[in-house]
């Protein structure tokens, strides 16, 4: 009896994990695509905003223009692995969202998450980043941003993570690409 029960639990988490609801894009570099997974029951505000960005392709010939590695920050108290870019021109811009935390969501900095870049709670609007390994000082409570509120995470890179590193590994000045990636287009894929 415990053997069948073990066995329906199992097969229910199974199938559980495939029937969330996602939504794929794919982000076309000029060294690359970066195929992704965006987590709307989870982060609804977050992934709303991204879209409204996508599906009025007010991400194509933006780039990816700042990236943290460990040799440029090897002076912060807490250090970081991210590439950053999405940076749509002010007139374009939405208006800032909510921050959803980490606590809120459950979604963490972990290798390949996506999430939206800000300076103060409440203040994202289009540039995003995305982790290169575990960045547990971006979720909530982590140290990298003083007001404690972290990051809003929203979704994962399923396919191009060698992309990213590409990406991460060009020349830069200051934690700025010396030549930033042309991000060509991000679309959904049906």
């Amino acid at each position: 009896m415990k053997s069948i029960l073990l066995f329906t639990c199992l097969n229910l988490l199974f199938l559980n994990s495939f029937s969330q609801n996602v939504i794929l894009c794919t982000i076309g570099t000029s060294l690359g695509n970066i195929h992704i997974e965006l987590y709307p029951e989870e982060a609804p505000v977050t992934v709303a905003n991204f879209l409204k960005y996508v599906d009025n392709q007010l991400y194509d010939g933006t780039n990816f223009y700042r990236v943290c590695t460990p040799e440029n920050e090897k002076d912060r108290t807490v250090k970081i692995e991210v590439i950053q870019g999405g940076d749509v021109s002010e007139e374009k811009q939405f208006e800032p969202i909510p921050i959803e935390t980490t606590k809120k969501t459950g979604i963490t900095h972990q290798n390949g998450t996506l999430s939206m870049a800000r300076d103060t709670p409440n203040s994202a609007t289009s540039s995003f980043f995305i982790c290169i390994n575990n960045q547990p000082e971006l979720d909530f409570a982590g140290k990298r941003n003083p007001d404690g509120q972290g990051f809003a995470a929203f979704g994962r890179v399923t396919k191009g993570l060698n992309v990213v590193k590409r990406i991460q590994a060009q020349k830069e000045s200051g934690q700025y690409l010396i030549e930033p990636v042309i991000m060509q287009s991000i679309r959904r894929i049906d």
